[in-house]
């Protein structure tokens, strides 16, 4: 598995390049505008020139409406501004057909400008709540769009976790359907040390955290802490070497 993290301020960037050989992916986001809130460009430019030049950087580009042109624009920007994953939350899509559409504007926008870089579409474990598109049905979406992966993440962060809205049978459901399509697949969403081992069980590719790995566990008020980050990938590596996982493959790729 490869280990996400999101710092919400170059200052925590700084953190996560302190701890840089125990994440993988540094992500940037502003959680303020919501789960996956687009943060500034230069925002992006600078945690990039803040953290190893060999740490791919990964940007939200938003909660997005289902606005395809708009969305491609700033699917582009994440990618100009030197993002290497971008993430598109499929918040404003209703029906699978919405969401195709919309990512496969960021698709075109992303790979004419950076074929290397990789597309993730993402949903939300608790969809039900917003009324966007089913969280089994983004592994079709991404495939039919051309994207590299698909992630679930949870769009209202009161306090409930992934497996609160989709429990791990359907988590790894999601998972094998991602497979079978040949993307990444990620989860996110209050993550935390002792869901480590479910998540390595079912071959998630990518974990995403911010609270597991701030001070006293929270998102918000808490700061990103390299000591837990590296409390926290020692405890992933563990569960990989026990259940299993698709870590060195997925790292061969991402490189």
């Amino acid at each position: 598995m490869l280990l996400l993290i999101s710092p919400d301020s170059v200052e925590e960037a700084l953190e996560c390049a302190k701890a840089a050989q125990h994440l993988d992916i540094v992500d940037v986001k502003k959680p303020d505008e919501g789960s996956l809130g687009a943060n500034h460009p230069w925002v992006i430019r600078a945690v990039r020139d803040a953290v190893p030049a060999d740490k791919p950087v990964s940007a939200t580009v938003g909660d997005v409406p289902y606005k395809p042109g708009t969305v491609a624009q700033a699917a582009l920007g994440a990618t100009v501004s030197g993002a290497t994953y971008i993430k598109v939350g499929l918040y404003g899509c209703t029906t699978p057909d919405q969401a195709v559409e919309v990512m496969r504007g960021v698709v075109r926008a992303v790979k004419d400008f950076r074929p290397d870089a990789l597309v993730v579409a993402s949903g939300y474990a608790d969809a039900h709540r917003i009324g966007c598109v089913n969280p089994l049905a983004l592994p079709d979406i991404a495939r039919r769009s051309g994207s590299d992966g698909a992630m679930l993440d949870t769009a209202v962060k009161d306090g409930t976790r992934l497996f609160d809205h989709t429990p791990p049978e359907v988590c790894a459901e999601f998972v094998r359907l991602a497979h079978e399509a040949g993307l990444l697949a990620a989860l996110a969403g209050s993550v935390k040390a002792g869901d480590l081992a479910e998540l390595a069980r079912m071959g998630t590719d990518i974990v995403g955290v911010r609270g597991a790995v701030c001070e006293g566990g929270d998102r918000n008020a808490g700061r990103i802490r390299p000591e837990l980050v590296a409390a926290f990938r020692t405890e992933m590596d563990r569960c990989v070497q026990q259940h299993g996982g698709r870590g060195a493959a997925v790292a061969a790729a991402a490189s």
